[in-house]
């Protein structure tokens, strides 16, 4: 599972990337500072399972303060993305190619309206042109994908009676788009199956933005909402799209307070409604403004809305469920951790599927599993829901 950041150039993506990672990257205000795509790691919220099994846990990876659980997640920061993209304008080719990499996509929206298009200084620009204009350039990309191999497609249907929802399915498949999706979609659309030959620009089109939908789904962080203009233009977008998910945040705020706090000014949990000040003797006046401006801008928003992006991409969008491996009788491993690990899995997962995910072994020597917390024994099928504690029992354990 990996989240990919998008957006125009200068709309504050490499400013969110960094917020939600700390890796160093290229801020400026210029069109391309993003070049060569960045990969990091951010985390996701999950209420730990160790107060209810009597415990403390000591993660492997990532960390967990007051019972809150910060589980790692894959972060891509693709380069800016302009219009006319799918035809290779700006650096439209190496975009796309990055962006197939991500199973959700964060589209980072300048909501404060002084960029424009290009990324370039302006002022009162319509943020909804980007939110247009971003969809458009992806479903493009899709519908050429569907266009360049339809007629290949169309001799194989005629010539083998081959399913043409299968053959697409292939074709489409570095998009990791299956053959249930694409023949429930070309049903859905009541696009004919016996000749993909009459299929006009207009079907396909529709075709190629609802597999995107499915396989590129999108959340809207409309960023710089601490600017003027900021609000009104996030409430003009949920009026003007309402099948569209906007989440109002300012990475500068969030990026401030890492850094605040990773030089010991500040306590500060991703995540939270509030800081704390640790050493105030230490800021000048100037300091202590932009501080307080960050404090009443996080009691307005309840956060800095950074990891309330990031959470709604991998639980609501994707619907991921975090599952901990444990066993009824010993939660540790054999360092003495306690509740080590947490996996991140994907909807629908079993306890096979979960057995496989730890261990390749454990999958081949799988008898059963067992949910510690409820104390019962379960099937290779059983599927697994959020915060599951599991031990899987294994011939080759």
């Amino acid at each position: 599972m990996q989240i990919g950041l998008v957006g125009k150039p200068s709309c504050g993506k490499s400013t969110m990337f960094k917020a939600s990672t700390m890796v160093d990257v290229a801020i400026a205000a210029y069109p391309f500072t993003t070049i060569a795509m960045n990969r990091g790691v951010g985390f996701v919220r999950v209420p730990c399972v160790d107060k209810e099994l009597g415990v403390k846990c000591n993660p492997r990876y990532g960390f967990c303060h007051n019972n809150i659980r910060y589980v790692p997640i894959d972060i891509l920061d693709v380069a800016g993305l302009v219009p006319g993209a799918h035809e290779g304008k700006g650096l439209g080719n190496k975009f796309l190619n990055d962006l197939n990499q991500a199973d959700v996509l964060i589209h980072v929206v300048d909501v404060s309206g002084t960029t424009n298009e290009k990324g370039e200084p302006t002022h009162e620009y319509d943020p909804s042109n980007d939110v247009l204009f971003l969809e458009k350039e992806i479903d493009l990309w899709y519908a050429d994908i569907l266009k360049k191999g339809l007629a290949k497609v169309a001799r194989q249907v005629q010539a083998n009676k081959a399913d043409i929802s299968k053959v697409l399915a292939d074709q489409m498949s570095s998009f990791k788009v299956t053959e249930k999706m694409m023949d429930a979609t070309i049903g859905n659309l009541g696009i004919s199956k016996a000749d993909p030959t009459s299929w006009n620009e207009e079907q396909i089109f529709k075709l190629a933005k609802e597999l995107r939908k499915l396989t590129k789904p999108i959340v809207i962080a409309c960023n710089k909402m601490d600017l003027t203009n900021g609000k009104s233009n996030y409430e003009m977008l949920k009026k003007k799209f309402p099948d569209h998910t906007f989440i109002s945040c300012s990475a500068d705020f969030e990026l401030l307070l890492k850094m605040a706090a990773k030089n010991g000014v500040i306590e500060y949990y991703p995540g939270e409604s509030d800081f704390k000040i640790l050493t105030p003797e230490k800021l000048n006046q100037k300091q202590l403004d932009a501080l307080e401006k960050i404090q009443e801008f996080m009691k307005n928003h309840q956060s800095t809305g950074v990891q309330d992006v990031l959470e709604k991409a991998v639980f609501e969008f994707l619907k991921y469920i975090a599952i901990f491996p444990g066993g009824m009788h010993k939660l540790g491993d054999k360092e003495g951790r306690i509740l080590p690990d947490c996996f991140l899995m994907e909807p629908g997962t079993t306890a096979f599927d979960f057995a496989n995910k730890i261990h390749t072994d454990l999958g081949k020597g799988f008898l059963f599993a067992m949910d510690v917390r409820k104390r019962i024994k379960i099937g290779r099928d059983h599927e697994l829901k959020h915060r599951d504690v599991i031990e899987i029992i294994s011939a080759t354990k």
